[in-house]
């Protein structure tokens, strides 16, 4: 599930309203069919009990040698009629002597016959279970007593009436095979309704009928609203959020550049009032960054420039002193004093950040800085898988991996370059052969003015800023600088750049 839920902030929010626009019309949906078919159903019993009434008033005024011919008229392919001696409902049974049904029919009776003819029995049956599954037989039944009882009318008929049996008996066979094995299959939802009046004594008039569930045809203009709608929704979101978010996608990429110690211009205050407000505060963060980096960067150099008047002033005085080895001990140590101060300026001026960036071909960078250490002397061999074109600042870079080719030289006397580049990451590899950093003194190597003395030389080696020097540059550009021991001996340093 969670690599089919979209990353992207529109994609959520499209996704999210039309699993709700798809939740509420499913709801109305349901509700709305559900008072359709209760509609429908009352629209067709309602049509069952009037035409009942007036067939109940039609006969109470027409001979009884008429009744059977103007029962099979009032029929129909939904509709049965019929005359019998008994009722087709359960007389015993309360609930069909007094029902809704009962109550309605017997009002149109009063009005239809009068208050001064007497009310007749009315039996109604509107279940829906095992009572449909008594349908076919009774129909099957009646069918056989109406050719029973052609067959011995014909003799006595005119031809106009044979030939209205004939069409009588055609449309029950029709109505039969419509009907199929079981009337509950004319779909699901509809409902059975049986009516008994009486006519007399052991005469009952009697009326079946299917009243079909409403077709789902009549959901489609909905559906096709519903997907209009979502349409809409889905269209309308997406260009809203993309007004949205492209003020946050320019902070995304300012803030990105802004973390590798590029320049960033301050950004337009646009979009909605929360997204001008994160702008802002982008801008503000920015600028005091800048403005806390620069002072710092004055107080230093302040600093730096405030003690080479006293070192130069001790080392005169240190002329003056009679004592040669002394003399050349008070100088040495001046002499570290003053390295150790560029060193710290250098370094902190590294962590400022002022140089420029610019897109270089990042493997003639490498390529140049392993030329010219091959010129000094060393022993540096340069392999590249790739490359890659970055936008860096290049002199700061040469100084990183000047630093880490140096210490690869001084305590493995020869290093190993390696350039590999993927969608990703660029990496440059400096490998050594020397004896490599106990893991417990591996991320205490990046301290400032630590040094690993006899833990990989026997000198004393640097101030101990070039691995400092190095991972901060890393750092400025995105990226990092990662130590770790090789199996086959020596130590492996792996400067990682965004691509």
């Amino acid at each position: 599930m969670s690599r089919l839920w979209p990353r992207t902030l529109a994609g959520q929010l499209v996704l999210l309203l039309l699993l709700a626009l798809f939740g509420a019309q499913l709801l109305s949906f349901v509700i709305f069919a559900d008072e359709r078919r209760l509609a429908l159903l009352a629209a067709g019993r309602e049509q069952v009990i009037a035409r009942t009434a007036a067939l109940v008033r039609l006969l109470r005024e027409t001979p009884p040698e008429l009744h059977d011919r103007i029962v099979r008229a009032a029929s129909s392919d939904r509709l049965r009629f019929t005359i019998g001696e008994d009722s087709l409902i359960e007389v015993s049974d309360p609930r069909h002597r007094d029902n809704p049904v009962t109550r309605r029919l017997a009002r149109l009776l009063e009005h239809r016959l009068g208050p001064e003819e007497p009310a007749p029995r009315i039996l109604a049956d509107t279940e829906e279970g095992t009572r449909l599954a008594l349908w076919r037989e009774r129909w099957r039944d009646m069918f056989r007593r109406d050719e029973e009882n052609d067959d011995d009318d014909e003799e006595d008929d005119d031809h106009e009436d044979d030939e209205d049996d004939h069409d009588h008996r055609g449309e029950m066979k029709e109505l039969m095979r419509l009907m199929g094995p079981h009337p509950a299959a004319r779909g699901p939802g509809g409902r059975s309704l049986v009516l008994s009046v009486r006519l007399g004594p052991e005469r009952w008039l009697n009326a079946e009928t299917v009243i079909p569930a409403p077709a789902l045809a009549w959901a489609a203009p909905s559906l096709l609203a519903s997907l209009f709608a979502a349409l809409a929704i889905s269209l309308i979101t997406v260009l809203v959020l993309r007004r949205m978010t492209r003020p946050l996608q320019g902070l995304a990429r300012a803030a990105d550049a802004f973390g590798r110690g590029l320049e960033v211009a301050p950004l337009a205050e646009r979009g909605p009032e929360e997204i001008r407000h994160t702008v802002r505060a982008f801008n503000l963060m920015q600028a005091r960054l800048k403005r806390f980096v620069e002072d710092r960067t004055r107080m230093l150099a302040a600093i730096g420039h405030d003690l080479r008047t006293p070192i130069t002033s001790l080392r005169i005085r240190a002329e003056f002193v009679e004592d040669e080895e002394t003399r050349a001990k008070i100088v040495e140590t001046l002499d570290e004093m003053q390295r150790m101060i560029e060193a710290a300026l250098s370094f902190l001026r590294e962590e400022a950040a002022t140089e420029p960036a610019r897109t270089v071909d990042l493997a003639a960078l490498v390529e140049s800085l392993v030329a010219d250490c091959t010129d000094l002397g060393w022993k540096v061999q340069f392999a590249a898988t790739a490359r890659p074109v970055l936008r860096c600042r290049p002199d700061s870079l040469r100084r990183a991996l000047r630093n880490l080719i140096e210490n690869a030289v001084r305590y493995g006397e020869r290093a190993k370059v390696t350039l590999e580049h993927d969608h990703r990451t660029v990496r440059i590899v400096v490998e050594d052969e020397g004896p490599g950093i106990p893991p417990e003194m591996m991320e205490r190597a990046f301290e400032p003015f630590f040094r690993l003395e006899g833990s990989r030389s026997r000198e004393t080696g640097g101030i101990g800023l070039g691995l400092a020097i190095a991972r901060t540059i890393a750092r400025s550009h995105g990226g990092d600088l990662r130590l770790a021991n090789r199996a086959e001996g020596g130590l492996r340093a792996e400067l990682l750049l965004p691509a």
